[in-house]
């Protein structure tokens, strides 16, 4: 396996198709936007024009787009990847999107001789760059096995999930544990800020306890110095919440913690804060104290 096509060089993907060069596969890039993806192009990554071109003749496609629309359109639109990759190409969507798309796209390559898996990833963007992501993989085990090098390349912690679409429920049980433990963060500090502590103390206190976790030992700090830059944007997060509830419903599941910490980032989107990192949710505690 050389050939490798790429779509979706944004945020982490581009950490990935820097990693994926420096393991020696040969990178083929499909952008919307060409001007954001330049510095990759003069790193040795193949640009293409349309994803019918990116996709010809590699031996394996990856994509990591955004939001379950943009998966279905480059997979399943006219003169895209199921239309054009090469016959028994390994299809591999490390998107984070519905387990319902997962084992739609598995069923329809399957058909056409691709060998599907979905493998969406957690590290953000510090675990793309250093290539230490996690890889939650489902699909056919022999699959998962044959892609390991390109796994490999990525991450370092990269665990075989089950059948198609369960590396998607391995994500999104993922992102439930982000959100309650963010969430715990936020209210943390909003309380010790309210008491009169001094949070980078309390910080150097609790993280090295039963309480640390890596949200605080990520956020924590830039929570407290108020830089809400994404490393992983708000958008994309509720987009996850949402896949990961509707799942739990359709299991009778109720997920009280997944629930409130939607709704309070879905406050801070139709406030405009989509494009700010995960962290941003301490606006919502802050904004609600202020309001007090």
């Amino acid at each position: 396996m050389h050939k490798i096509g790429f779509i979706g060089v944004g945020i982490m993907g581009k950490s990935m198709v820097r990693n994926l060069m420096k393991a020696g596969f040969e990178l083929h890039i499909f952008a919307r936007t060409k001007a954001k993806v330049e510095d990759v192009i003069g790193e040795g990554a193949i640009f293409h024009e349309s994803i019918k071109e990116c996709v010809d003749g590699c031996e394996a496609v990856i994509t990591i787009v955004g939001f379950p629309q943009d998966v279905e359109e480059v997979y399943f639109d006219t003169g895209n990847i199921l239309d054009s990759a090469k016959e028994g190409a390994y299809l591999i969507d490390m998107t984070t999107t519905s387990p319902m798309l997962a084992k739609k796209i598995w069923e329809a390559g399957s058909k056409q001789g691709f060998r599907v898996l979905d493998a969406p990833v957690t590290g953000g963007d510090m675990g793309a760059k250093a290539g230490t992501l996690s890889i939650l993989v489902g699909g056919k085990k022999e699959d998962y096995e044959a892609c390991m090098p390109l796994f490999t390349a990525m991450g370092t912690n990269i665990n075989y999930q089950g059948e198609a679409g369960c590396g998607q429920h391995a994500k999104l049980a993922n992102q439930i544990m982000i959100a309650g433990a963010l969430s715990g963060v936020c209210e943390a500090l909003t309380y010790a800020k309210a008491k009169g502590l001094d949070l980078q103390v309390l910080l150097d206190s609790v993280s090295t306890g039963a309480a640390g976790s890596r949200q605080l030992d990520t956020f924590g700090p830039k929570i407290l110095a108020g830089d809400y830059a994404p490393g992983f944007f708000m958008k994309h997060f509720i987009k996850d919440m949402k896949l990961a509830l509707t799942e739990a419903n359709m299991s009778g599941l109720c997920l009280d913690v997944l629930s409130q910490a939607l709704a309070n980032y879905e406050e801070l989107a139709a406030e405009g804060h989509g494009d700010l990192g995960t962290q941003a949710l301490m606006k919502y505690y802050e904004e609600t104290t202020a309001g007090e």
